[in-house]
């Protein structure tokens, strides 16, 4: 009977794609899961003939079983997924959405960002007001150094972002190449995404917001350039691997670039990333962006990483809202609210026990931005990587942590509300949880 609905589905295709030339791709993008018993590829080619699809590339890596197929545009996108969900050899079929890692909104220049005092930190010189900022004292990171001499060294981090600035000192010791899977070549580099002719940072730079949530420390030409829509999130990518490197200096950064430069990104890069980040040894998965509507495949991304023991964070997002956001929602998923640094709930964090496993500093947080150079940013896309920078510390205690012993670990804080299921994060409160679960001093 399948088969039967399957042709008269097809022909139905057939008939409204002749209208349009099979060649002229302009439509929307489906991902699309294949049988586990067929060849992968061929099944999806011939699903996009009868369709008049078009195959772009594989999301899964190796395993060969999940692809990305663009539609013809008179082809509406919900009617496609029924159709091809209905043929042979195809296991599933969803729109490729878009989600986005725009960050909250700021208030003023924070006294941190004033701190340029050099301050060596790891085998780098820093700003003083980076490795000194208040967040880092309310997270403990200081003392988890100290008293446990960890440094996340040996460890893994991949940040699925808008990408990270390679050239910056503070970060260039520890960055692996990466990928940009918005630009389908090697390298997660964020400068990519601006002209390099009509962005400089001059000597004397002083503080300047460049857009509503971030204030960075750029001369007033450069701040003009990047204030725009098009520009919204650059930078996010080089602030959320500062901050793990705040936490774990030593552990190693992988950038994968799934993001533009104005915040907006496509499920199915996401997905390309995880599956990217299990297969070059990451430990940890920071994931600072979110998605409204859930995705099946981005769940089953997930699982097949926290399945091989990564460890896998994830914002709440920005709306100030008790709402579910994906993937932070996910039961694999250690989901990260925003607070406050007087250990209230920040006002713009999205919160609720099905999406806040935990909290983190989020407001004024400074870090690391392209060009050499720091800025403060607002938003839960800021505490998330606390927790990934600390899910680093603790693999380096033991590679044995996976995401469940991590959560519990790391939801040994601080109560801040009911809203937040654990608490707000304090890395030498995770530390010692973890060593004393382990029989360790």
């Amino acid at each position: 009977m399948k088969r039967r609905s399957a042709t008269l589905l097809s022909l139905f295709a057939v008939v409204l794609l002749g209208l349009t030339p099979v060649q002229a791709y302009a439509g929307e993008r489906l991902i699309v899961r294949t049988s586990s018993l067929l060849d992968g590829l061929t099944v999806v080619r011939s699903a996009c003939r009868i369709l008049g699809c078009q195959v772009l590339y594989g999301l899964d890596g190796t395993l060969g079983k999940l692809f990305l197929v663009e539609l013809p545009p008179l082809l509406d996108a919900d009617l496609a997924v029924s159709l091809i969900d209905a043929l042979p050899g195809i296991a599933g079929a969803e729109i490729d959405l878009k989600g986005s890692t725009l960050a909250a909104v700021g208030t003023t220049v924070p006294a941190a960002l004033y701190d340029d005092e050099p301050v060596h930190y790891y085998g780098a010189t820093v700003r003083g007001g980076y490795a000194r900022q208040p967040a880092a004292e309310i997270v403990g990171i200081a003392e988890t150094q100290s008293q446990y001499r960890l440094s996340g060294q040996g460890v893994t981090v991949a940040i699925i972002d808008t990408g990270v600035d390679p050239s910056h000192p503070a970060l260039q010791a520890v960055l692996l190449p990466g990928y940009d899977f918005t630009r389908n070549r090697s390298g997660g580099s964020e400068r990519s995404d601006v002209n390099q002719s009509t962005v400089a940072v001059l000597d004397g730079a002083q503080p300047g917001f460049v857009n509503q949530s971030t204030v960075a420390v750029l001369d007033q030409s450069t701040v003009a350039v990047l204030d725009g829509p098009d520009y919204a999130a650059f930078g996010h990518g080089t602030m959320v691997a500062g901050i793990v490197h705040l936490v774990a200096p030593q552990a190693r950064i992988l950038p994968l670039k799934a993001f533009g430069a104005d915040g907006s990104g496509y499920t199915s890069d996401v997905l390309r990333a995880i599956y990217v980040a299990v297969h070059d040894g990451a430990k940890v998965i920071n994931m600072s962006f979110s998605f409204s509507t859930q995705s099946r495949e981005l769940e089953r991304a997930v699982d097949y990483a926290t399945d091989r023991g990564i460890v896998a964070v994830a914002s709440t997002g920005n709306d100030g809202r008790r709402v579910d956001v994906y993937p932070a929602s996910l039961s694999t998923v250690i989901g990260v609210a925003s607070s406050t640094d007087w250990d209230t709930l920040s006002d713009f964090s999205n919160y609720g026990p099905s999406v806040a496993w935990i909290a983190a500093p989020g407001e004024a947080v400074v870090s690391t931005y392209p060009f050499g150079t720091y800025a403060a940013a607002w938003g839960t896309s800021f505490s998330t990587p606390f927790a990934a920078g600390t899910a680093a510390l603790l693999a380096e205690v033991s590679r044995h942590i996976n995401e469940s012993l991590a959560a519990e670990a790391e939801g040994q804080g601080v109560w801040i509300s009911n809203e937040v299921r654990k608490g707000r994060l304090h890395a030498p409160t995770a530390v010692r949880a973890w060593r004393t679960r382990l029989g360790l001093p």
